[in-house]
């Protein structure tokens, strides 16, 4: 059965279903169907990715559309061990399903799936245990995810006990780590470090977290993660003893100097953990009780790299699509760093990347990799900078150019000049506003009518935290609140969304983030204040008043859809002040 990217019956009937059943109504659901139509996704994939119903919500209606029941609540404990040691750990992740017990008297299994349309798993299942008969029941991918997790490391040892079984078995760390990576969840390594550094790196990745931090004080280890830009602590600090053994276990895996304590040091672990390819930047640098080790976890990013899911209206993503498209003149993101702006720049790539195109980059680091693009890294112990680089590229006949960052006056006048002959250059500035990176670079040194003539658009950004779905709480926005957004107060009611907490979310109340942005497009008049000099406040409340929306103003659209909440935008946005009137 398949519930296709157009409208079958299944999906008349789903939708139906939903509408009787939740919050969803006939208007939402007829905008579900034409962005159905257009991202050949299934109705289900698109009421959730765009909020219209959380995947408890669209669980249940397929429940009901199937004759299925929902399971509602699934652990490790309620899997058999046994059984699930003759399913592989790829095969069920990558189906989102878990075998968790069978009836040998009846030659029945219970099975567990998120998606009752592939009927593919099931049948091999069926194979695999020698034709018994299927009991399905449904589950969101989070919660079998979790099982999955849990069930496969059961056999292993807490990261608590490992700590406490630890020693300084320099031996077993001599063991190098393979070239070709090897998934965590399947590794057999039994020396004590060696499993707690991949029990580290499982849960890491298990939380979503972004980066771990191994910090050593003078009585212990504290480990840290940041998960959606915030750091969390995910268990007791560790023995103070453990230290050096662990930052040597990490430090082979990234293929660094191991004697080497005294001078910071970079490298790069390349891993796949629980199915997925991941590239792990390692940075160590020593401190008072020992080295600190800060792990950045990179997964394949390319499913990323969609401006809609990125945050983008329709409406700016028109835009981009031109400036990205012109032959030559320089497009700018910019933010703080963290905000997104690598991202950015290569969702944009992607949307222009084909044959037609000679596409470089030079980057530090090259953090994102797109095929068919030529991606450089900087490297200052051969003197391969920015400049450097880019001058290197130009005598490459590349239509578009992307430069990590305009650092420098050098940097700059060689962009701009490769505008001026024909090239699209895109880079990025750390400013708050996309007014201020004009003011950036006339500060680096660059003429301002060099500025005007070669710049064509400035994006400024900030990521916010996405309300976790599966437990926001709705509530009505209170008078100042409504100011905040812009909004003038009236007799309706205003209905925001704030963040509670689920073991969805890791009890954080957000999942997951998404841009907020201002675009400033360089017209006439904005050209003519930049050749100027005019200062950026000026040229901002110009830009304002042809039509660019601020980023605190973007972001409280967000806030009115239910993305995000108030106290977030303002946490993003604390130097923008009170927004405009959207």
């Amino acid at each position: 059965m398949s519930e296709g990217s157009t409208s079958t019956s299944g999906d008349l009937e789903l939708g139906q279903i939903l509408l009787r059943t939740t919050r969803l109504s006939p208007d939402q659901l007829a905008v579900a169907r034409s962005r159905q139509d257009e991202r050949a996704e299934r109705l289900s994939e698109v009421l959730v990715e765009e909020g219209m119903l959380n995947q408890d919500e669209v669980l249940h209606g397929l429940a009901e559309q199937f004759g299925l029941s929902v399971q509602q609540t699934l652990t490790a404990d309620d899997v058999d061990e046994e059984l699930i040691q003759r399913v592989p750990i790829g095969f069920a992740k990558q189906h989102r399903i878990i075998p968790t017990s069978i009836d040998e008297s009846r030659g029945l299994i219970h099975v567990v799936a998120a998606d009752p349309l592939d009927p593919g798993p099931i049948d091999d299942l069926r194979i695999l245990f020698e034709g018994a008969d299927v009991e399905l029941k449904l589950a969101s991918e989070s919660m079998i995810l979790s099982a999955i997790n849990q069930a496969y490391d059961r056999g292993g040892v807490s990261t608590d006990q490992l700590a406490e079984e630890a020693n300084d078995d320099l031996d077993a760390l001599a063991d190098r780590a393979s070239h070709e990576p090897q998934d965590l969840l399947e590794a057999t390594d039994d020396a004590p470090i060696i499993k707690l550094v991949n029990s580290l790196l499982q849960h890491a990745v298990k939380e979503r977290a972004s980066d771990i931090h191994i910090e050593p004080f003078e009585g212990e280890i504290r480990i840290r993660f940041r998960i959606d830009d915030v750091l969390y602590e995910p268990m007791k600090p560790l023995p103070r003893s453990l230290q050096a053994s662990i930052a040597s276990r990490i430090k082979i895996m990234g293929g660094l100097d191991i004697a080497e304590k005294r001078l910071p040091q970079d490298g790069r672990i390349r891993l796949k953990i629980a199915g997925r390819d991941y590239d792990v930047r390692l940075s160590t640098l020593p401190v008072a009780f020992g080295e600190r080790l800060v792990l950045r976890l990179l997964p394949d990013t390319q499913a990323l790299l969609d401006l809609a899911k990125i945050g983008f209206g329709e409406e700016m993503i028109r835009i981009l699509g031109r400036i990205i498209r012109r032959p030559n003149g320089i497009f700018l993101v910019t933010g703080p760093t963290g905000s997104g702006k690598t991202t950015t720049l290569h969702a944009c790539l992607a949307e222009i990347n084909d044959s037609e195109k000679n596409i470089i980059t030079i980057e530090e680091p090259v953090e994102i990799t797109q095929e068919g693009i030529g991606q450089i890294e900087v490297n200052p112990k051969v003197n391969l900078t920015f400049a450097t680089g880019l001058r290197a590229i130009l005598r490459q006949d590349p239509n578009v150019v992307l430069v990590g960052e305009i650092r420098d006056k050098e940097t700059a006048d060689i962009a701009i000049q490769a505008s001026l002959t024909g090239h699209l250059v895109l880079s990025t500035l750390h400013t708050n506003d996309a007014a201020s990176a004009i003011t950036r670079l006339v500060d680096q040194g660059v003429e301002p009518f060099l500025v005007g003539s070669s710049l064509v658009a400035v994006l400024a950004q900030r990521l916010v935290r996405i309300l976790c779905v599966e437990c926001r709480e709705a509530y009505t926005a209170t008078e100042d609140e409504l100011i905040e957004l812009g909004i003038q107060p009236s007799a309706q009611p205003v209905t925001l969304y704030r963040a509670k907490a689920c073991n969805a979310c890791v009890h954080t109340g957000y999942r997951g983030r998404m841009g907020i942005f201002e675009l400033m497009v360089v017209d006439d008049s904005i050209r003519g204040m930049v050749s100027q000099n005019i200062d950026a406040k000026s040229i901002k409340k110009q830009a304002v008043q042809q039509g660019m929306g601020t980023l605190r103003a973007d972001g409280a659209r967000k806030v009115l859809k239910g993305i995000t909440s108030l106290a977030e935008l303002m946490r993003a946005t604390e130097e923008e002040g009170t927004v405009e009137q959207i």
